[in-house]
């Protein structure tokens, strides 16, 4: 039976004589009175091409219209070009081209295993593979070879869900060599997330030098004391001691060795042979003792805490008011610059004072003055979170600064209520007391003062209440003695100074302009500008940079901006917003503990 849709010809209208097929029984249907659709498009869907590569299959194993043999490692794989062409570029540039191998019957190919071409082969005629750790890089790259992406894809996932302590470096380095860039991180990323583990293994071992400096020199790095950094890099070391003990000194500058604990740094890390017989670390020793003497007044990489440990570096803004004649602030709070969390530590116990000299002593935070004649001293603990009197100065003064030179404390000039102050005392902190140095050549209150190469520095400031200095005086402890050096660009009052990497940088005095100074070669040079005039504001050191916070601007409103400027750059940043405007505050940096723990 015949069945015709659509329309009837009239055959002896047409004088077409009708074949005996025509003559059979049929339906008629006039596409105007049908209600479904006039045609139907069907499709079996996927089982269909998986029936076709089926039966590709069994012709393969059954070598029926093969017209190609792979040889692999001597082992023969008869193929069908057309197959292999539709799966793989390579193939068809290989059989599509004028190629020898087009017109060939045997074509061999070397650089591959013969087990990964029988499964990639087992892959292009079914679709499917078994990825094993035991077959993974090979069937990597020869499905890399072959230029199936799918595959290959496949192979860098399973790797990853397979990272261990014990093979992620392997791993990493396999992604490295095949330029796979999210498998690389994510090594990485773990062997950082769980180097005490990692470190214990042979691949650990087997690093190359870079790759090892890599990891101990980064922040991310997860460990829980810095001592097993150490531990790590000599057990690198002493694997091929006679090879690797060139690179010692290149391997511990990545080694936080301040932060190691004194007992285990005089016990352990002074005592060892390698070390000993190694005069180029004399000085990442020296510089480790210095620092459990001296605390943050030694500041280098190394003495940067990594964040897993629980430490982090925070800037501490003790006191200030919001405006001239305004409220004085009784708040002490710490701003974590890398997360941007404020958190409130002790108030100080007598907030009703202003303009404060405060500086950090090792770990904890010294403040004093914040009234006329005001002799109070405070210090913060930082581990327990309190204040603590301590020794009072001998003379009272107001608007003066304080900064630490070689452990101990200098005040430095100031107010008395009548007059501006040249006296200089020193706070040792083992005998709690303070002792007069000799005193400044130019009396002054408000200026900047921070310690530089040995030596104490105090810039400009106000020698009374009409006129600004613009001398730079220092002060050099073995002598006792004060010289003048070269003066500042522009003479100011209510400047603010910090110290990073051996030179000065001064801000504030109602100026845009930020000023450094080098007191080796004695020279100052404009470096940049903030984005408004302010003085009196807030400045510190964190994390190798330099944090402005706060300030008074030219209305005497004060402002809540944070900016971060980095000197290896030259470049300013707004970076966040205080909880409120403050100037006339103290700014310093420290260590502190984060009771939360570290989390991934």
């Amino acid at each position: 039976m015949v069945l015709i849709l659509g329309r009837r010809l009239n055959r002896e209208e047409s004088g077409i004589r009708d074949s005996p097929a025509t003559k059979r029984k049929v339906f008629e249907m006039d596409p105007k009175s049908l209600s479904g659709p006039e045609f139907f498009d069907f499709s079996s869907g996927s089982s269909h091409a998986e029936s076709i590569l089926q039966i590709f299959n069994e012709f393969r194993d059954s070598r029926l219209f093969t017209d190609v043999i792979i040889c692999v490692e001597g082992r023969e794989f008869p193929c069908h070009r057309a197959v292999l062409s539709a799966c793989s570029s390579y193939f068809r540039a290989m059989f599509c081209n004028d190629h020898r191998e087009s017109r060939e019957m045997l074509v061999e190919i070397n650089g591959i295993f013969a087990e990964a071409m029988d499964c990639f082969l087992q892959y292009v005629y079914t679709g499917k593979v078994k990825i094993t750790t035991e077959n993974v890089q090979y069937l990597f790259e020869t499905s890399s070879l072959f230029q199936i992406s799918v595959l290959r894809d496949a192979c860098a996932k399973f790797l990853e869900e397979q990272l261990d302590p014990c093979n992620c470096l392997g791993i990493q380095r396999f992604a490295d060599t095949h330029s796979l860039k999210t498998l690389f991180t994510k090594c990485r990323n773990f062997a950082l997330q769980t180097f005490e583990d990692v470190s214990q293994h042979e691949e650990f071992l087997e690093l190359g030098k870079d790759e090892l400096i890599d990891y101990i020199c980064s922040d991310e790095l997860v460990i829980s004391k810095e001592e097993m950094v150490f531990e790590a890099v000599m057990r690198w070391v002493y694997r091929a001691v006679e090879l690797r003990r060139p690179v010692l000194h290149e391997l511990l500058t990545h080694v936080r060795l301040p932060l190691l604990h004194p007992n285990y740094f005089v016990q352990t890390v002074e005592v060892d042979q390698l070390i000993q017989n190694s005069p180029e670390c004399y000085q990442l020793l020296h510089e480790a003792r210095r620092y459990h003497i001296l605390g943050n007044e030694m500041m280098s990489p190394r003495t940067r805490p990594r964040r897993s440990t629980g430490y982090s570096e925070v800037i501490v803004v003790v006191g200030g008011c919001e405006r001239v004649g305004g409220f004085n602030l009784p708040y002490t709070e710490c701003y974590d610059p890398v997360t941007g969390e404020w958190k409130s530590l002790a108030k100080l116990p007598e907030f009703t004072k202003s303009e404060y000299a405060v500086c950090a002593l090792r770990n904890d935070i010294l403040v004093s003055g914040g009234r006329i004649n005001s002799r109070d001293v405070w210090i913060y603990n930082s581990q327990l979170n309190i204040w603590i009197r301590v020794a009072s100065l001998n003379k009272g003064r107001w608007r003066h600064k304080m900064a630490v030179l070689l452990g101990k404390v200098y005040v430095v000039g100031g107010y008395d209520g009548q007059n501006r102050l040249s006296s200089v005392e020193c706070y040792d902190s083992f005998s709690n007391r303070w002792t007069e140095v000799a005193p400044l050549k130019e009396a002054v209150s408000s200026p900047a003062v921070t310690s530089c190469v040995g030596k104490l520095f105090v810039i400009g400031g106000g020698p009374d209440d009409n006129t600004c200095s613009d001398k730079v005086q220092s002060y050099d402890p073995d002598t006792n003695s004060w010289l003048l050096r070269a003066t500042i660009p522009i003479a100011k009052r209510c400047i603010t100074a910090v110290s990073l990497n051996n030179l000065i940088y001064v801000a504030g005095g109602l100026t845009k302009a930020i000023y450094c100074y080098d007191p080796i070669e004695d020279y100052w040079m404009h470096v940049q500008n903030t984005f408004s005039r302010q003085e009196n504001c807030g400045m510190s050191v964190c994390n190798g940079k330099i944090y402005i916070l706060g300030g008074r601007r030219e209305n005497g409103e004060a402002t809540d901006t944070i900016l971060c400027y980095d000197p290896a750059t030259g470049i300013i940043t707004g970076v966040a917003a205080m909880p409120r405007p403050v100037s006339y505050h103290g700014c310093v940096t420290i260590h502190r503990y984060n009771e939360k723990g570290f989390k991934l």
